[in-house]
């Protein structure tokens, strides 16, 4: 199994197998696919825009269009349930001018299947591919679909989905292998993306998706399911250097070391300035707070620093914060900051 085959994406092309920056709701804004790309992300994705809230007008929808110069190739990802809809969101998606239009199938949680958008489509497949083939037609730029194996453990039905949702005109299949009723539980489930991809009836790269969370599990799904592309969601949370540490591991079977102490407050920080500047201080601050402990992840005694980031007001006391992690010798601290 080669690491390096290119690949066209639409109007892209890629040298290498891409590694994806799956979109994620409050997660993937502007700062931190600028930080995933820096660390060696090759693609990345929105937070997914509601197509009702952005025909409405909605300025939480229209924030979710904006684009940082540095992050191309950059998909934003659409959802909703009614088809005259998501044809004029796309529409309006375009004109922040994109690389990709991406249909969101795949949503599980409740507040949006139960509404028969995201992977609620799964239990309407017709609809799902009349809204394809009306989304692609109503727009130039590449449209492609992230969606999962089926809506339960009884209706695995992507082999059959992926042929029609190609046939209609779209440029790239994401599959997480995951059923809507599995939600985020249980073990990503591969062997059906590696049908889809093995098919002789597909023609359009088969990205995979679910559960890679290290060098050794993105290469055992390439070697195993010779997927086009890996996308990469929760194990990037806190962790933007996971593109880097795979892309390195491909290019030389080694593993690099994972980044200090130092590092980690660096990232963190340059994070919360890229937010400010984006969302204003306090929007950043707070929203930040989601973040702050995921770098610091399983460092001993971090607890008194955990509760301080989580309370901070303003930026100038996260950053003088994130200065003191990045001298503390946690093994002997002894858990007062002064």
């Amino acid at each position: 199994m080669t690491f390096f085959r290119k690949t066209s994406f639409g109007n892209t092309i890629f040298n290498n197998i891409p590694l994806v920056l799956a979109p994620m709701e409050d997660v993937t804004d502007p700062p931190f696919r600028v930080l995933c790309k820096e660390l060696g992300a090759d693609w990345v994705f929105n937070e997914f825009i509601s197509s009702d809230g952005l025909i409405r007008d909605a300025v939480k929808s229209k924030v979710k269009m904006d684009i940082y110069p540095g992050e191309r190739p950059v998909s934003l990802q659409i959802f909703g349930a009614h088809i005259p809809s998501m044809v004029e969101a796309a529409q309006m998606v375009e004109s922040a001018k994109p690389d990709f239009i991406d249909i969101n199938f795949g949503c599980p949680v409740r507040k949006v299947a139960s509404k028969g958008a995201g992977a609620g489509m799964l239990q309407d497949i017709p609809k799902m591919i009349e809204m394809t083939r009306q989304v692609v037609q109503a727009v130039n730029t590449p449209v492609t679909v992230k969606t999962r194996l089926g809506w339960d453990e009884n209706n695995k039905n992507i082999v059959d989905i992926a042929e029609r949702l190609q046939d209609v005109g779209i440029a790239t299949l994401t599959i997480h292998g995951r059923t809507r009723s599995q939600l985020y539980k249980g073990t990503a489930d591969w062997t059906l993306i590696g049908e889809v991809k093995n098919n002789p009836r597909m023609n359009i790269p088969i990205i995979g998706n679910g559960d890679i969370k290290d060098p050794f599990s993105a290469k055992e799904a390439l070697e195993k399911y010779g997927v086009d592309g890996l996308m990469i969601g929760r194990a990037s949370i806190g962790n933007p250097w996971i593109f880097k540490q795979i892309r390195h591991f491909f290019e030389t079977g080694n593993l690099i070391p994972p980044p200090s102490l130092q590092e980690k407050a660096r990232i963190c920080k340059r994070h919360l300035q890229m937010s400010v500047e984006w969302k204003g201080e306090k929007t950043a601050v707070f929203e930040m707070r989601r973040h702050y402990c995921t770098y610091f992840k399983g460092i001993k005694n971090f607890k008194p620093f955990r509760m301080k980031l989580v309370t901070a007001h303003s930026a100038q006391e996260v950053y003088e914060l994130i200065d003191r992690i990045a001298i503390t010798d946690f093994e002997a601290f002894e858990g007062s900051i002064p």
